[in-house]
C-alpha cells in the first residue's frame, strides 16, 4: 500500500525526549488508520538520540531514520527529511515534545478539505515573554507585511503539506519557518490550526534573543525573493536608474556652470562629487542586475544541490551508507 502520511522530525540532541515522543506518535498514527511512516532526522546529535532511534528503527518498520554527516541546522534537516519522505502528505513537527502529537489530526483536517498547507497556531505561547512572545510577535506581523499571508505564526515547525507543494520549494539557510510564504507564489492554499504550546519538559532551547537579527535578515530575503526572484532587474534597475538619473543631472549641472567660467572645483566640489557617485553607483546597481538575471537563468536551468550531506539511512531494511552530499 503506497504510504499517504509522512511524519518528519527533525532532532539534535533529544535524548529525553525521543521514547515519549515516540510512544505518542505511534499511538496517534495507529488511531488515524492511514498507511504512514515515520523519518526523524538527525543533525549530528551528541547525546544518545540517534542510538535510541537506531534501536526502535529494529522494531517498527514505520520508522526511518536519516542522520546528518555534520550539524547543518533545523532547515537542512527538514530539508533532507522532506528528500526521504514518500507520503501524500508530509507533516512536520519538533521533537522537543513542545508540539502535541494529538494535533496532527487537526492539520490534516484541512488538508482534506482541499487547502495544501495547514499551518499550525500557537495562540497561548508558554515562552518566556522577553526572550521569545515579544520579538516572535513582531517578527510575524513583519513577515506577514512583507510575504501578504495572513499568519499568526510562521516560526512554528508544526505544519503539515501536500507533497507536490514542497516539491516546488527549494530551502536553505534558515527559510523553513518561511514555507508557506514561499508556497504561496505557486498559489498555495494555506489555513492556520489553533494548536498546543506545551512548556518543554527537559533540556534547554536551541533559540534564543540572537535569532531574532538572523530572522529579520530572512524576511528581507523572502521579500525579495517573492517579488523579484524571476526578475532581480526590477529591483536593482529602479535605483540604478535613479542613481544614474540623479547623478546626470548633477554633473549637467557642473559643466554649465564650468562654461558660464566658474570654477567648480572651489565653488561646489563636495556637490561635485556628489555627482560622480550618484552616476557611478548607478551603473553599479545596473551592473548587479544585469548579473542577478544571469544567476537567476543559472539558478533554474542547473541541477538543484542540496544543503545537506547523509551518514546513513536506517530502516528495517539494511542499512544504506553513503558518501558524500546527496
Amino acid at each position: 500500500m503506497p504510504t499517504t502520511l509522512s511524519i518528519v522530525i527533525p532532532i539534535h540532541n533529544e535524548e529525553p525526549a525521543i521514547l515519549p515522543l515516540y510512544d505518542r506518535l505511534t499511538t496517534v498514527m495507529e488511531q488515524l488508520r492511514r498507511s504512514y511512516e515515520i523519518i526523524f532526522v538527525d543533525d549530528a546529535s551528541t547525546d544518545r538520540s540517534f542510538d535510541l532511534l537506531a534501536n526502535l528503527v529494529e522494531t517498527d518498520h514505520h520508522l526511518k531514520v536519516v542522520r546528518l554527516r555534520r550539524n547543518f541546522g533545523q532547515t537542512a534537516a527538514l530539508a533532507a527529511g522532506f528528500d526521504e519522505a514518500s507520503g501524500d502528505v508530509i507533516v512536520s513537527l519538533d521533537g522537543d515534545l513542545q508540539h502535541d502529537p494529538g494535533d496532527i489530526p487537526l492539520l490534516l483536517e484541512k488538508i482534506d478539505e482541499g487547502y495544501d498547507i495547514a499551518s499550525g497556531w500557537r495562540r497561548e505561547r508558554v515562552d518566556n515573554a522577553i526572550t521569545r512572545k515579544v520579538p516572535s510577535r513582531i517578527a510575524n506581523w513583519m513577515m506577514k507585511k512583507a510575504s501578504g499571508v495572513e499568519l499568526h505564526d510562521f516560526g512554528t515547525t508544526f505544519k503539515a503539506y501536500r507533497s507536490e507543494i514542497l516539491k516546488e520549494i527549494n530551502l536553505y539557510g534558515e527559510l523553513h519557518r518561511f514555507i508557506p510564504a514561499l508556497a504561496s507564489q505557486y498559489g498555495a492554499r494555506i489555513a492556520e490550526v489553533p494548536i498546543k504550546n506545551i512548556p518543554r519538559p527537559s533540556g534547554e532551547s536551541h533559540y534564543g534573543l540572537s535569532r531574532t537579527f538572523r530572522v529579520f535578515f530572512d524576511i528581507l530575503t523572502v521579500k525579495f525573493l517573492l517579488r523579484y526572484l524571476t526578475s532581480p532587474m526590477h529591483f536593482f534597475g529602479k535605483w540604478g536608474l535613479g542613481g544614474i538619473g540623479s547623478g546626470s543631472m548633477v554633473l549637467l549641472y557642473m559643466l554649465i556652470e564650468k562654461l558660464i567660467g566658474h570654477d567648480i572645483f572651489v565653488e561646489h566640489g563636495p556637490l561635485l562629487v556628489a555627482g560622480a557617485l550618484l552616476w557611478i553607483g548607478g551603473i553599479m546597481m545596473f551592473s548587479t542586475g544585469l548579473i542577478g538575471e544571469i544567476l537567476t537563468r543559472t539558478y533554474f536551468e542547473s541541477q538543484g544541490r542540496r544543503i545537506y550531506a547523509v551518514r546513513e539511512i536506517r530502516s528495517r531494511k539494511e542499512p544504506q551508507v553513503t558518501d558524500g552530499a546527496r
